[in-house]
């Protein structure tokens, strides 16, 4: 159900920008004071939050809303990394350059049914294992961007913003249908830089090393059962009632994955609970203070926009900021942006009327906003057939289905979904997983580069070519 927009004071936005400044910066200026206290952090600019919806706005049930995405989506993220780490992936070189560049083609495919996250953590010992000859600090990187990120662009399952997307209405399917072009021409173009690099690196390692790597060797999967829990909790992703039912169900499979993954299994992917423990804290702060940005955001942003602006703003506006901020909030700021800016609030009303009444002929509708109207219950029809037979569409499936159904809005949200989730790329900061895989590239004494490193020698030189081209080609105009 969704419930009126409050109208917070722009000055309550603070605590949303501290903290994401501070989940930026900290690791970089303050590593061993944030690992202390950025529970703390987290939880008390989050308090700060909930004290002023709650008793200054009387907000409660834009609260609880709140509370079931956060619940909704810190399920979906610690089942699959539960999931992921019970199965474990042994091999033994034959890295040339084209095997690499099928592995990570495979990895990107992946990441859309792991997530990014349990894709990366799966994926990256045998990563590394297979490519331990000659490991460069190019391996790492183009696992990050291929593998950690850009991959996951095809299901709301794939990266964090998308569920979030998909929590705010956003059809499943809608984003595969409309995002793969983009997803393809990005993974196209890392691919072949990648095997340029690694081609290069290749023919001037020594023969001995070439001879290693060529060599036939046999891989190895433990821990497949797991692939029961992992169906589980795909299923679970498309079930919206009763509450809670689908949460319920992605605990239970990680539940069950945990207790029955033999230890030597989780002693071989390292695997431990401090990962998805500082995500869970991290988002709780998260999803709390950003509550009056995103109302603030949807009530203030048709005026902020304008009218008719293009596509290549909202890619480059999502992108920039997914980049040096976490791409999930980033995400859900310019989609309550398009909300705010695009929905025709007389035209909602109307096809909720019409919904109500049984009125859905399409052909007898006449008037003003007869075209707009009929768009947006072919939407209605195609995603939410059983509901709108029943007669209980709710209010954000009605304006989700306008989104979807008239103009340049469709695209605005392809923008807002291919650039959260491409340039979270382009640095340690902007996803997750980046992190996390740095981490353990670190741990086995793997040469990464630094946060300004991987900018200037990597992102820069890679990532943004590849993002220019995906601007040319589909949001330019």
């Amino acid at each position: 159900m969704v419930h009126a927009t409050p109208s917070p004071n722009p000055w309550m936005i603070m605590p949303f920008g501290v903290l994401l400044g501070t989940i930026a910066l900290a690791p970089l200026v303050a590593g061993r004071w944030w690992t202390r206290h950025y529970p703390k952090v987290a939880l008390g600019l989050g308090a700060i939050t909930l004290v002023y919806y709650l008793f200054g706005l009387q907000a409660t049930s834009r609260v609880l809303a709140v509370a079931h995405e956060y619940v909704s989506f810190i399920a979906l993220i610690g089942s699959l990394y539960v999931v992921s780490g019970g199965i474990h992936i042994r091999v033994k070189g034959e890295a040339t350059p084209a095997t690499n560049v099928v592995f990570l083609l495979i990895g990107a495919v992946i990441a859309n049914v792991l997530g990014t996250t349990g894709a990366s953590m799966l994926l990256i010992r045998p990563w590394i294992r297979m490519n331990k000859y000659r490991i460069t600090a190019h391996h790492i990187v183009f696992f990050i961007f291929i593998v950690s990120n850009v991959g996951g662009c095809l299901t709301p399952i794939g990266d964090p913003p998308l569920f979030l997307g998909y929590l705010q209405g956003i059809p499943f399917w809608w984003v595969a249908t409309h995002c793969w072009p983009m997803w393809a021409a990005g993974i196209g173009v890392l691919l072949a830089m990648f095997y340029v690099v690694d081609r290069l690196n290749f023919v001037r390692a020594p023969r001995a090393v070439r001879e290693k790597e060529t060599a036939q060797e046999t891989w190895r999967f433990d821990g497949l059962a797991n692939l029961f829990f992992l169906a589980v909790i795909l299923g679970a992703v498309f079930i919206n009632h009763p509450l809670f039912l689908r949460e319920g169900l992605m605990l239970a499979a990680a539940l069950g994955s945990y207790y029955t993954t033999r230890p030597q299994v989780h002693a071989a992917n390292q695997f431990n609970f401090h990962p998805i423990q500082e995500v869970a804290i991290l988002f709780i702060g998260i999803f709390a203070t950003m509550m009056p940005a995103l109302d603030w955001l949807g009530l203030n942003a048709r005026s902020l926009l304008g009218a008719n602006p293009a596509p290549g703003l909202f890619y480059w506006g999502t992108g920039a900021l997914s980049s040096v901020l976490d791409n999930a909030p980033t995400y859900l700021s310019f989609l309550s942006a398009v909300f705010g800016s695009f929905v025709d609030a007389e035209v909602v009303q109307q096809v909720q009327v019409l919904v109500q009444n049984g009125g859905t002929d399409l052909a007898t509708l006449t008037g003003p906003h007869a075209e707009e109207i009929r768009n947006t219950l072919q939407v209605l029809q195609h995603h939410h057939a059983t509901e709108l037979a029943a007669r209980s569409v709710n209010l954000r499936a009605v304006e989700v289905a306008f989104l979807l159904g008239n103009g340049l809005s469709n695209g605005y949200l392809v923008a807002i979904s291919v650039g959260a989730v491409f340039f979270g790329a382009c640095t340690y900061i902007g996803n997750g997983p980046n992190f996390m895989v740095k981490s353990i590239a670190d741990h086995q004494r793997i040469r990464t580069p630094s946060f300004l490193g991987f900018v200037f020698k990597y992102s820069l030189p890679y990532m943004l070519p590849m993002l220019l081209a995906v601007w040319w080609l589909f949001f330019r105009t």
